[in-house]
C-alpha cells in the first residue's frame, strides 16, 4: 500500500500535505492526554506496527501486500494515537528503507495512518456497541475493512492520475482499484482480522486495564 515517489502528481502530493498538515496538529496535540501507563504501550504498538509491515505477503499479479496494524492500535489506544503511530512509523520506512516515498509521504499517512485506523476503529464501535458483536469478532471485522477501505482509496489515487497530471501512474482506476481492493479483500484483509482479533483477545484476557483506560482517555478527551 506504500505508495512510491513518482506514482502521484505534484498537484496530487500538495493537496495531501496540505490536507495532512491540520490533522497531523490534531493528532499530536491529542497526546497530551496521554496516561502515563499508556506512552509505553504507544511505542510498543508503534514497533509492532513497524514490525508486521516488513512482513509482506505474495498476491497474483508479482506483487504483495501486508497488514498495517492501525486498527489494533486505535482500539487500545484511540484513532489519533494510530495516526501519530503510523506517521512515525511511514517516515522512518521512507527515509531508510525506501518503502513509500517522501513526495507520497502525506498521501501514505493519510490512506494507513488516517482512513485506516479510523475505518476500523469505528467499524469495531458500531458492531460492539449498536450490533453486540464480541469485541474480538467485532475488531477482526473492524481491521479487515479499515485496510481494504485504505488500500480503495490508495487505488483511487491512483487511477486518477491520468486524468489529473498524465505522466505519473499510468493505470486508470479500471486496473488500479481492483488490483489494490482484490490483494487486500483476499490476504492482507483477512490476515489483518486474526491479528487484530488475537491481540485484542490476549490484552482483554490479561490486560483487562487496558480497555478501562481507553474508555477514560475517550471520556476525558
Amino acid at each position: 500500500m506504500h505508495i512510491p515517489d513518482g506514482y502521484l502528481g505534484p498537484y496530487t502530493c500538495a493537496l495531501f500535505y496540505a490536507v495532512m498538515t491540520p490533522i497531523w496538529y490534531r493528532a499530536f496535540k491529542w497526546l497530551k492526554g496521554l496516561k502515563p501507563q499508556q506512552v509505553p504501550l504507544l511505542g510498543v504498538l508503534t514497533a509492532f506496527a513497524f514490525l508486521v509491515m516488513m512482513y509482506n505477503l505474495p498476491v497474483p499479479g508479482g506483487t504483495t501486500a501486508h497488514i498495517v496494524g492501525g486498527t489494533i492500535i486505535a482500539i487500545l489506544i484511540g484513532p489519533w494515537a494510530a495516526t501519530v503511530s503510523l506517521t512515525i512509523v511511514l517516515l522512518i520506512q521512507a527515509l531508510f528503507f525506501g518503502d513509500g516515498g517522501i513526495t507520497t509521504y502525506a498521501a501514505n499517512v493519510f490512506n494507513m495512518g488516517v482512513v485506516l485506523p479510523f475505518v476500523g476503529y469505528y467499524t469495531y464501535r458500531f458492531l460492539t456497541k449498536r450490533v453486540g458483536l464480541d469485541e474480538v469478532v467485532s475488531a477482526g471485522v473492524g481491521a479487515y475493512v479499515g485496510i481494504v477501505t485504505a488500500a480503495t482509496v490508495a487505488g483511487t489515487e491512483l487511477g486518477i492520475q491520468p486524468h489529473i497530471q498524465p505522466g505519473y501512474c499510468p493505470y486508470s482506476l479500471s486496473v488500479s482499484v481492483p488490483a489494490m481492493a482484490i490483494a487486500h479483500i483476499l490476504t492482507a484483509g483477512p490476515a489483518a482480522a486474526v491479528v487484530t482479533g488475537a491481540v485484542v483477545w490476549y490484552v482483554r484476557k490479561s490486560r483487562p486495564d487496558l480497555f478501562e483506560m481507553r474508555t477514560i482517555l475517550r471520556t476525558e478527551g
